[in-house]
């Protein structure tokens, strides 16, 4: 399984196509079973921080745990990784199971990040 992230401005010709194309895209022949898309790369990095992309690394490292033994883990305040699982959960990128142990569910999460050129 894998996550495609992205970069659709809204308004966009694109934003047509691109919601024709992730039913395709969430094929097996495509292999993302997950899409997620932000209208800039401001607001894909102020969501997706290098300190919350860490922890995805982290968990998919390490498996299912708690969000306290994913603080020990990455050396970081248990106060801000609860903060930062629940944003990553919250954008679906990190699951929990029934005991409340927190997960990537994705073997592979791929950022695109596509160049614009503005219209004059």
């Amino acid at each position: 399984m894998k996550a495609i992230i992205e970069i659709a401005p809204r308004g966009s010709v694109f934003s047509a196509a691109r919601k024709q194309l992730n039913a395709a895209e969430a094929s097996p022949a495509y292999g993302a079973d997950y899409n997620l898309s932000f209208e800039s790369a401001k607001a894909l990095f102020s969501e997706l921080t290098p300190a919350r992309i860490d922890l995805l690394e982290a968990l998919r490292q390490c498996g299912p745990c708690s969000v306290y033994a994913l603080a020990k883990t990455v050396a970081r305040n248990y106060s801000n990784v609860h903060t930062d699982t629940a944003k990553l959960e919250e954008h679906g990128l990190v699951k929990r199971t029934p005991d409340d142990l927190v997960f990537v569910p994705f073997e592979a999460v791929e950022i695109h990040l596509a160049l614009f050129k503005k219209a004059a």
